[in-house]
């Protein structure tokens, strides 16, 4: 038995046992003065006539217990969801955690009543489990379990709600990781060989030459893995990052130059709004990488003959706003959740086509952890997609001391990709996420 649980069983008898003192209290029975028995410390006096019953006089309730309160309070403060029934299933306790779900008005009403329905059935003397998946999003998951408790005389029913969404976020997405590298090496290295057994054995220098050219093209596919692999970790870790002082036009115009001749290819015009003199913190060979990344897949899933805009602005506070706007393909709400991930893509099919290692929105997401900054996407299939960079002023403290906040929302509103007041936003924090 772990800590956290052995606390709980401590405030679970505590509670139980105070509670059964409490209702003993409740059920004394009263007390009667009888003619012709004398009280124990004084001889009775002279009454005429007939004598009532006469109750004691209330009892003041007992004093709470100091040590029941502490320890109810650090039951308070652990992360998963205590609740604590009697024999009758009168609620006795309910940590802050459990008091988020009987408060809910969303997917949570689904946990508390698997909290009610396993409480019953452990009443009975059953131990239950049930895990509790929400699809969201965001996709949470919660395991509950319910366990019988006997405290002497006094019966009871503990409750355990643990929420795993975290952990199993995690776990998926280092699953993806391992399997998506994997594919996106393999691929290229197979390609490779099988090219070069056919060269081997080739006569013909036009076919010779040809497939010298595919093989050139796997090599490179897998060389931009390896190296947006390397991007990411550099980035991720800080490796080498130098915050100055920068002027946000040239940021802006270094990336819309890289991405220029991808752009002419695809027939994609990419627009430059940038206020003159806006200048910002941070380390510039990061940000140009991620406004890069943001381009790349702008241009990549634009039709021809549309815009990219790509602009700075200062917002609010100080803060810089850094924006790229398309009016492409856009992105299903039900990816939302997941586009920062590494490796993950909306389309896979599609994918193979464009190009690309599914990393660029990942190196996006620690380029705004590292400045302290959030990333938002505003997204409309069919309509568009805008990405929002947000960096704060530099007196606001150190570079990279908070985690990167990130909003994703799916507006109803079609009548622009970069209306976030809908109320299907979905917002979450990337701590913790590898």
């Amino acid at each position: 038995m772990n800590t956290t649980v052995a606390v709980i069983v401590i405030v679970v008898a505590s509670v139980l046992a105070f509670g059964a003192g409490m209702a003993a209290a409740r059920r004394r029975p009263a007390t009667a003065v009888v003619p012709g028995d004398p009280p124990p410390t004084a001889p009775a006096a002279p009454v005429a006539g007939p004598v009532e019953p006469i109750e004691d006089a209330p009892r003041a309730p007992a004093p709470p217990d100091p040590l029941l309160g502490r320890l109810s309070r650090a039951v308070d403060e652990i992360d998963h969801g205590v609740i604590v029934v009697d024999g009758d299933g009168t609620e006795r306790f309910r940590n802050r955690a459990a008091h988020r779900l009987s408060d809910a008005r969303d997917g949570l009403v689904l946990v508390e009543a698997a909290v009610r329905e396993l409480l019953g059935a452990a009443l009975e003397g059953r131990t239950l489990r049930r895990e509790v998946e929400l699809y969201g999003p965001p996709a949470q998951s919660f395991v509950v379990s319910a366990h019988p408790f006997i405290e002497g005389v006094q019966s009871g029913a503990l409750a355990l709600v643990e929420d795993r969404s975290l952990s199993k976020r995690t776990e998926t997405v280092r699953r993806d990781f391992v399997a998506n590298i994997s594919h996106e090496l393999k691929t290229p290295i197979g390609a490779l060989g099988l090219l070069a057994e056919t060269i081997r054995d080739e006569p013909d220098a036009e076919v010779v030459a040809r497939l010298a050219e595919r093989m050139i093209t796997e090599a490179d596919r897998a060389s931009c893995t390896v190296d947006d692999l390397l991007e990411l970790s550099r980035i991720e870790f800080g490796d080498d990052a130098e915050f100055v002082e920068v002027d946000a036009r040239s940021v802006v115009a270094e990336a819309a130059g890289r991405i220029a001749s991808a752009a002419d290819q695809a027939g994609v015009e990419v627009t430059i709004e940038v206020e003159s003199d806006l200048r910002l913190i941070g380390d510039r060979r990061q940000l140009v990488s991620a406004l890069f990344n943001l381009l790349d897949n702008a241009v990549k899933y634009s039709p021809q003959d549309s815009e990219v805009v790509v602009a700075a602005a200062p917002a609010d506070g100080g803060s810089v706003l850094l924006t790229v706007a398309d009016h492409g393909i856009g992105i299903p709400r039900r990816d939302l959740d997941r586009i920062f991930e590494r490796f993950y893509r909306v389309d896979r099919a599609r994918s193979r086509g464009t190009g690309g290692t599914g990393l660029g929105l990942a190196i996006v997401r620690h380029v705004a952890s590292n400045h302290r900054g959030g990333i938002t996407v505003a997204s409309v299939e069919g309509v568009g997609t805008t990405f929002s960079l947000t960096l704060p002023p530099a007196q606001d403290g150190p570079v990279g001391a908070t985690p990167t906040p990130i909003h994703v929302s799916s507006p109803t509103d079609h009548s622009s990709p970069t209306d976030h007041s809908s109320p299907a936003a979905v917002t979450r924090s990337s701590t913790g996420e590898p």
